[in-house]
């Protein structure tokens, strides 16, 4: 209890934390004081030489990680416990959403999927003046980024080209925020290249929105499926139990051989990581209130069988380097045929297990886990890549870049990306950028993000930030965006800003 005692004061008494940021705090330490689930005596291990990592879910999982409601739901017949009814005009629906996000639990106290707003709001918008309509549209995005100051909310658009779609990315451009996050649900046989290109510009401008492989998602989700939290698949009306992740280059430090690594250590720490996983998923159903009395659940926002747990990982490069004796990043994995096709060998084992695996409370999803990218924390230093990246400071070029994602990218149906950053000329020639979307989506790319290399605001890992934001707490000035502080973590520890540029000459 002195630990617990001597953090919370550290809390309370932190000047670079908002009041928000200083109760979400409490509540984490607070929850961690539960010891009610007990694991594995190997997950204590694998946790203290850091070979699993929890994400910091906090010892009571008494709600899922990450929800995504059914908005549309909620708009056909309002919420009976929060009083809404069905919204008939613009006003009536930016209201219905205001008040339904601050009911939304999540693991981080903020909404994490907060609906396909063109969608959503365009029969709406249609009907209004168009100045009025986007005076709207102004002010709820700035509600938005002051009430749920958090990077990992995120926003829907597309696939289709909507009026209410050019004003949300000509408002975001204009209004530089970091919250929401921003996806576009891309499908070239869709989405015309004029809102495409608005998509590209706006990116370039504000790290937002990113583009998602909109058939790639719908193959294996269906057409109800949301891009939530950095830049997760999920389903609509469901959402995550939870994520942890395993730390391969951690993993990788006990194996032998390859050979042991591949028949001996993944399986075993794989094995450990069900064990976490399947505990917390059978804790929240069976024990939980949550699945038994939430108005989402009774109400038929969110059903308990479209929720999944999602099997994270990171640190496939470093774990390739290590097991192939290699030191130098720039001859490793990404950049080294062999090293990437081992890489490949160790994917297709950890697939293979996890979809072998009979997970509690699964059965929409074929019993199974799904795997995910996690795209990393402040405190990875440079020992694990996010996800299956190649290593800041090793990249080649974008294109070989991306051919190496493409062979990837496959595995993770709840998540993954890669980011570029590009030189300021780019931001005359927009249109060249787009080719190179649609080429590597229809090469089996998942997920492409990108920023200008002056842009104030920047995507770090997944989650975006304002640099001027992160300058701020090196000053011990207070940020109202509670993801500032892992920007500045992964910054300082791995680098994460320091990305290679894109140069029109190296990518033409």
């Amino acid at each position: 209890m002195a630990a617990t005692r001597s953090r919370a004061i550290e809390i309370i008494q932190d000047e670079s934390l908002t009041f928000n940021q200083q109760v979400i705090e409490l509540y984490h330490l607070g929850e961690n004081t539960d010891h009610s689930i007990v694991y594995c005596d190997d997950y204590y291990q694998a946790k203290e030489n850091g070979a699993i990592c929890d994400l910091n879910e906090g010892n009571m999982p008494f709600r899922p990680r990450y929800f995504c409601p059914d908005y549309d739901l909620l708009f056909k017949k309002g919420c009976e416990f929060l009083d809404l009814k069905a919204p008939t005009d613009l006003l009536e629906a930016i209201n219905v959403l205001e008040v339904f996000y601050a009911h939304t639990p999540t693991v981080g106290t903020f909404p994490v999927y907060i609906g396909d707003l063109d969608v959503l709001l365009n029969p709406f918008v249609e009907k209004e003046d168009p100045a009025f309509a986007k005076k709207c549209l102004r002010l709820f995005l700035q509600f938005i980024d002051r009430v749920f100051p958090d990077s990992f909310v995120h926003a829907n658009l597309g696939p289709q080209d909507t009026i209410t779609g050019r004003m949300i990315l000509e408002l975001t451009e204009e209004m530089q925020l970091a919250v929401p996050n921003l996806t576009i649900k891309y499908d070239p046989n869709i989405t015309s290249d004029e809102f495409a290109l608005l998509g590209v510009k706006c990116m370039l401008k504000t790290a937002k929105p990113s583009f998602a492989n909109h058939k790639m998602f719908v193959q294996e989700w269906g057409d109800k499926y949301a891009i939530a939290s950095c830049y997760n698949g999920l389903q609509v009306g469901g959402g995550a139990y939870t994520l942890s992740r395993l730390r391969l280059h951690e993993c990788a430090l006990e194996a032998k051989s390859i050979d042991d690594f591949l028949d001996n250590v993944v399986e075993k720490y794989c094995n450990i990581q069900f064990d976490y996983m399947d505990k917390r998923v059978k804790f929240m159903v069976e024990q939980s209130s949550f699945f038994k009395s939430n108005f989402m659940v009774k109400e038929g926002f969110v059903k308990q069988e479209n929720f999944i747990g999602l099997f994270g990982l990171v640190g496939l490069a470093e774990c390739v380097n290590h097991l192939m004796g290699i030191e130098d990043n720039t001859k490793g994995f990404g950049l080294n045929n062999e090293a990437t096709e081992l890489g490949i060998r160790i994917m297709d084992r950890i697939d293979e297990i996890v979809k072998a695996h009979k997970a509690p409370y699964h059965e929409h999803f074929n019993n199974a886990y799904r795997l995910h990218a996690q795209v990393g924390i402040d405190t990875d230093g440079g020992e694990d890549s996010p996800g299956t990246r190649i290593p800041i400071g090793a990249e080649p070029n974008m294109l070989q870049q991306l051919e190496v994602n493409e062979k990837f990218h496959k595995y993770f149906p709840t998540g993954t990306g890669d980011i570029f950053r590009f030189e300021e000329t780019y931001e005359k020639t927009p249109g060249a950028i787009l080719p190179i979307i649609k080429g590597s989506l229809a090469n089996g790319l998942r997920y492409f993000s990108g920023y200008l290399e002056n842009s104030d605001v920047v995507r770090v890992t997944g989650y975006l930030v304002k640099k001027s934001e992160i300058e701020k707490l090196r000053q011990g000035k207070q940020s109202l965006n509670g993801a500032t502080v892992l920007g500045k973590g992964a910054d300082e520890g791995a680098h994460q800003l320091s990305r290679r540029l894109q140069t029109q000459a190296d990518n033409a």
